[in-house]
């Protein structure tokens, strides 16, 4: 079970704890860069922002180009968008996804995860955030799955309706003009 928005961590260049937005209604993800830079033999260098406030928190990372694909974004317009593979960890499942490499300096969450990436492995529920992880906690991290393990996770169990928290309505403030 997973809420709204969640941590995740990109073991594979150094990033954890980076704070995702779950969105069902985007096929594919996507993952706030900047300075990209296509390199010969197939590869692609950029920064990966991690923070809005903090422009300083970066990482630089390079990659083997998977594919080029059209995207729409909330916009409605087409964009052509670079795809790199990289294993994502939320909580204890860690699977390879492809990730769609676009500025998203605009928006709050760094990156985005699509339906592609929680296929078979999340039952999301919409009233909650950062379920797998409290802010500001950081929980033991498993050891990815070695070469032997089985790629496809078992299907999520849904709790037993005693297990399940009431959640207290948001408080709304008026809308003035």
């Amino acid at each position: 079970m997973i809420g709204v928005s969640e941590y995740v961590d990109l073991p594979e260049w150094g990033i954890l704890r980076l704070r995702a937005k779950i969105d069902t209604g985007a096929r594919t993800s996507a993952l706030h860069v900047e300075n990209i830079r296509e390199l010969p033999g197939g590869r692609v260098r950029f920064d990966v922002r991690l923070s809005r406030n903090q422009r300083d928190r970066r990482v630089t990372v390079e990659a083997t180009i998977v594919r080029r694909g059209q995207v729409r974004p909330s916009s409605g317009e087409l964009q052509t968008r670079i795809f790199v593979a990289i294993v994502v960890r939320i909580g204890p499942v860690a699977r390879e996804i492809e990730l769609s490499l676009v500025d998203r300096g605009r928006m709050i969450f760094r990156m985005l995860l699509g339906r592609r990436a929680l296929a078979g492995a999340f039952l999301i529920d919409p009233s909650r955030r950062f379920v797998l992880r409290e802010p500001g906690r950081v929980a033991a991290t498993p050891a990815l799955p070695g070469p032997t393990a089985a790629r496809k996770p078992a299907r999520p169990k849904l709790p037993p309706e005693s297990n399940l928290v009431p959640v207290r309505p948001r408080r709304t403030r008026p809308r003035i003009g």
